[in-house]
């Protein structure tokens, strides 16, 4: 009995580290965005340009659509010229040739002359695009926005 038992708790110890520790595709996927982090952190236009297609766009925080013209004309400019970039709470879900990953963003720096330093919410659309994975689309949010109150803390009706 001993023995079964610890046979049974082996196997289950074994399949919760397969099961975390997430699928190649995913940690693909999840690398190109770290990728993609560095390059605009660093002002990479090279390395942006093969992460991202021809044709993405991001809707920014305050609803404007940009290009990867538009990030590439950035690093090139180098403004905004970025002291942190980083993405945390990462999730990455995948369909076929196509994932989303959604997470958080932290980002610092100067951009034209003004210092800023804002945390994000955002949604990174990929494709697999001749084998690997490139930025498709992408949205962020302030973080904080959308909240909602209660109707005791504010004596309204939500």
């Amino acid at each position: 009995m001993k023995t079964i038992t610890v046979f049974a708790l082996t196997i289950f110890a074994s399949s919760l580290l397969v099961f975390g520790q997430g699928s190649d595709e995913e940690n693909a996927v999840l690398q190109t965005e770290r990728n993609l982090a560095t390059a605009y952190l660093n002002s990479e236009d090279g390395a942006i340009a093969r992460g991202v297609m021809e044709d993405y766009t991001l809707t920014n925080s305050t609803g404007k659509i940009t290009t990867r013209a538009n990030d590439l004309d950035e690093a090139r400019k180098k403004d905004p010229k970025y002291e942190v970039f980083e993405n945390h709470d990462m999730k990455v879900r995948i369909h076929g040739d196509t994932a989303v990953v959604t997470g958080r963003r932290h980002t610092k720096g100067i951009a034209g002359g003004k210092s800023f330093d804002s945390k994000f919410q955002f949604t990174d659309t990929f494709v697999k695009d001749a084998g690997r994975w490139r930025l498709l689309a992408g949205h962020v949010s302030k973080r904080g926005w959308g909240t909602r109150l209660n109707r005791k803390s504010t004596g309204q009706n939500l």
